[in-house]
């Protein structure tokens, strides 16, 4: 049975077995692999079992996951992979599986705080083994400042709070929905939620069961301010933005 193997400069910290089809990887308890860290998303990454394949997928984190120093958002593992989530390697334990080709393993420096942190990119840089190149300190062009995200005050959802890292965050029934809503009839896409460089706002996508914020509703964009308490199908959520 395949395990993960969270460690800390080849310091062993937990082992945990792959027993669930869906196992979650981040700072917040709630994870099935915790890491305490500042550099690690409150629900950073994901693997999903799919019958003897298994399939990692970052989850907009904010500092990205890495595979054999490589980037990914999604990406099938095999035995041996060396998984970078913040500071810390995860080795992905699956003998029976086909082995990943060697690569170097990055290293790792300890430091923790209450809130994710963005990385510097020299940092990341270094941690991947990597020399660091003058301009590369830079942030990607038209990168969000901002982070925010929503905290579940009323109804049922998989989830207590969901931190805003895409462009786009769909809000409907639809499986592949960043918040996920139930009930018979609440359509498939209620709402979308973007991120740009000056903030969130929220559209309805929905002809009907339109969105409410402050009770209101919102048949057309509106810029999402700290503390707007936003209802769709129900969900009761509230707004926030972090720093």
């Amino acid at each position: 049975m395949a395990k993960l193997v969270l460690k800390f400069k080849d310091a062993v910290l937990k082992e945990i077995t792959i027993e669930k089809n869906h196992v979650m990887l981040g700072r917040k308890p709630e994870n099935d692999l915790a890491i305490d860290n500042l550099a690690v998303s409150g629900f950073h990454a994901k693997i999903l079992k799919d019958k003897d394949r298994y399939l990692l997928e970052d989850m907009g984190s904010l500092n990205g996951t890495y595979v054999n120093g490589v980037r990914v958002t999604n990406k099938e593992l095999r035995h041996g992979d060396q998984i970078l989530i913040g500071k810390h390697v995860i080795e992905f334990i699956a003998p029976e599986l086909k082995p990943a080709e060697p690569e170097p393993q990055p290293s790792q420096r300890p430091k923790t705080m209450d809130e994710t942190i963005v990385m510097d990119p020299r940092v990341q840089q270094q941690l991947l083994g990597r020399s660091s190149e003058p301009h590369s300190a830079a942030p990607p062009p038209g990168k969000p400042d901002l982070l925010g995200g929503f905290v579940v005050i009323e109804g049922k959802s998989d989830q207590k709070e969901y931190e805003l890292h895409d462009r786009v965050t769909t809000v409907g029934k639809d499986s592949s929905a960043g918040i996920r809503l139930r009930g018979f009839f609440t359509p498939r896409v209620v709402a979308l939620v973007n991120r740009r460089k000056e903030g969130y706002f929220i559209s309805p996508a929905a002809k009907h069961k339109l969105p409410k914020v402050n009770g209101r509703d919102i048949s057309e964009r509106y810029d999402l301010k700290d503390g707007d308490v936003v209802e769709v199908p129900g969900l009761k959520l509230q707004f926030y933005v972090k720093g």
